[in-house]
């Protein structure tokens, strides 16, 4: 059931923005109770622009990865969470790629998180100084929600890079006769202590 609902989710980006939108104007009206649910809702959507750009770009390119083709994504993103490498050496190039980039895009995490840590505790700060304690208290659990999500989250992430990179440079024949494996590290990721013995196919869930 969970393995429908992740393929699904990871099909429908557009429909993982709308659950965030109407999850964060819930969220806004139980902090300040007496607002317009449409007016909340705008404001939401139209705060989101960015992070929704970023998003579609982000996707864009992961797909042209893996083949132009959004089953092909959604396939490897099954493969990377259940430990599975590819059985066709192209689809195993594609699973290499995509976990290169994830890892090279990831590779600033830990300053990423010091300053969500920072930027979200300034304004539990802030909102304490200058408005009552439902804000306050809103505010907080909000904040140690996301953080939490963000380190549990993001570093669920990483282990599967790293295993599934692992996983790759382990299995036979996967840079070819004349083609030097990958350093099973990485760019982004750092160097594992050795490849975890796998073959494309076989499922292998990270540690």
């Amino acid at each position: 059931m969970m393995e429908k609902l992740s393929d699904f989710l990871a099909r429908h980006l557009w429909f993982q923005f709308a659950l965030s939108w109407l999850a964060a104007t819930a969220v806004v009206l139980l902090i300040y109770p007496g607002r317009s649910v449409p007016g909340v809702l705008v404001r939401v959507v139209v705060t989101s622009v960015g992070a929704l750009w970023v998003a579609l770009r982000i996707r864009a390119r992961e797909k042209r990865a893996a083949g132009g083709s959004t089953d092909g994504l959604v396939a490897l993103e099954r493969q990377l969470r259940t430990g599975e490498v590819p059985v066709e050496p192209e689809r195993q190039e594609a699973m290499r790629e995509l976990v290169d980039r994830r890892a090279h895009r990831t590779r600033h995490r830990g300053a990423a998180l010091l300053f969500l840590f920072l930027l979200f505790g300034g304004v539990v700060v802030l909102t304490a100084l200058t408005a009552g304690p439902r804000q306050t208290i809103g505010f907080g659990l909000l904040t140690a929600a996301f953080l939490t999500w963000a380190v549990v989250g993001g570093g669920r992430g990483q282990r599967r890079l790293r295993h599934m990179r692992d996983l790759l440079a382990a299995a036979p024949d996967a840079a070819g006769p004349d083609r030097s494996a990958p350093n099973p590290g990485g760019p982004g990721l750092p160097a594992s202590n050795g490849a975890a013995p796998g073959r494309p196919g076989q499922r292998s869930q990270p540690r």
